[in-house]
């Protein structure tokens, strides 16, 4: 139909970007709508899991991200109230998709690498959705700056508040009750961290330092907010402090303290962590009709399991290649019936991995003394084999 959009993707973020280059793969094309005037890389870097490079891979893009980024050997849990290893796991092991693979990636590196791999023109910048009808098949998209744009399939990868996830009819994410704040510290001379993934948890906070090169360094954390935190909100140079008191009242070593002192961090300080009741992923409409969400707008989660952005990736793979199998090249079958397939096969993947993250955080950081002790004695190597087992999944190819 002249004048419509096959595919209309909602947000330029991993989801987006790998449903786009998915779909080009596969060519088929598509346009992606980003509400800000450039792709926005919030958050520094994530933990690239063993699934997120399966799914690197089949866009065709790992081995660029693999060049430029540290191959951790080992996670290592410290206790913060003893400041001693409550437990190591070694990282280079065999799963059922291969050897693990665990990098922390720069997020600006992994969505411009993404970025650059698309037809020049997919992304439009600065397009905000604001409404959305319906028109016999076709969808109408209102738009901000109150244009209207025509579309056969709506993809919504537009974030935890996602427009198209309520016009879905799905529950708002609820309030973990954590807070996080994070940043990524520069070290032109090199940083002296090894190959590995550190934590540092107990008394209330989790937190990590994650060296993504030989010279920056990324850390996060996470806490449960309270009046006893003053005016930590109002400023970066606040928060920075807020949280290095909070870590030096704990037994977490210099060298992690020098990473949040020298670091750079983002003007939005905190943010509340969020995610879907696996409830709600279970009940409700993913899908529907020529709309469906990926990424944070279908399974926000806490970060504790660092899958996240992992799982988004599966997603854009699983996504692309449902759409791809019924509108590319000798194609057979509907979109309506493709977005049914990509929902069958993802929503118990997000429900496991949303109901784990919310337990591992629980455990993490809870300050009930019975679970302090089996945590520090116990639970910690558990934790630690959690995200791992969590890893070892292929998404396929496209």
């Amino acid at each position: 139909m002249e004048g419509v959009e096959e595919i209309v993707i909602a947000g330029a973020g991993l989801a987006g970007l790998a449903t786009a280059l998915g779909l080009h793969r596969k060519g088929v094309r598509s346009v992606v709508l980003e509400s800000s005037a450039t792709l926005r890389a919030s958050g520094y870097a994530f933990t690239t899991w063993t699934n997120a490079f399966r799914a690197l891979d089949a866009l065709g893009v790992g081995d660029k991200i693999r060049e430029h980024h540290l191959l951790y050997e080992r996670l290592v849990a410290f206790s913060a109230s003893t400041g001693e290893a409550a437990a190591k796991l070694s990282l280079k092991m065999q799963g059922k998709s291969g050897p693990h693979e665990i990098r922390c990636v720069k997020r600006n590196f992994l969505l411009e690498t993404l970025e650059n791999e698309l037809p020049e023109g997919t992304i439009r910048y600065s397009s905000k959705i604001v409404a959305i009808e319906e028109e016999g098949n076709v969808k109408l998209l209102h738009m901000a700056d109150g244009s209207t744009i025509r579309a056969n399939v709506l993809v919504g990868c537009d974030g935890v508040n996602s427009v198209v996830a309520r016009w879905l009819g799905l529950h708002k994410p609820i309030l973990s009750g954590r807070s996080a704040t994070r940043g990524l510290a520069e070290y032109p001379d090199g940083h002296g961290f090894g190959p590995e993934m550190l934590q540092f948890i107990g008394q209330g906070f989790r937190s990590g330092v994650l060296p993504c090169s030989d010279t920056s360094v990324y850390w996060n954390y996470t806490w449960y907010p309270s009046p006893a935190d003053g005016d930590a909100e109002e400023s970066v140079d606040k928060m920075r402090q807020h949280v290095l008191a909070r870590l030096r009242a704990a037994k977490i070593p210099a060298e992690a303290l020098d990473v949040i002192e020298r670091s750079e961090m983002s003007d939005v300080v905190s943010s509340p962590l969020r995610f879907r009741s696996p409830l709600a992923l279970v009940r409700g409409s993913i899908c529907r009709g020529g709309v469906c969400v990926a990424g944070d707008a279908f399974h926000p989660m806490t970060p504790e399991l660092g899958q996240g952005g992992c799982a988004a990736l599966e997603d854009g793979v699983v996504l692309a290649r449902c759409l791809g199998e019924a509108l590319g090249a000798g194609g057979h079958g509907s979109a309506e019936a493709a977005l049914a397939k990509y929902a069958g096969e993802r929503r118990w993947r997000a429900v496991r991995l949303v109901t784990a993250a919310y337990f591992v955080g629980f455990v993490q950081q809870s300050s009930n003394p019975a679970i302090k002790f089996l945590r520090e004695k116990f639970l910690s190597g558990l934790l630690a084999r959690v995200m791992v087992d969590m890893a070892d999944y292929d998404c396929g190819k496209l």
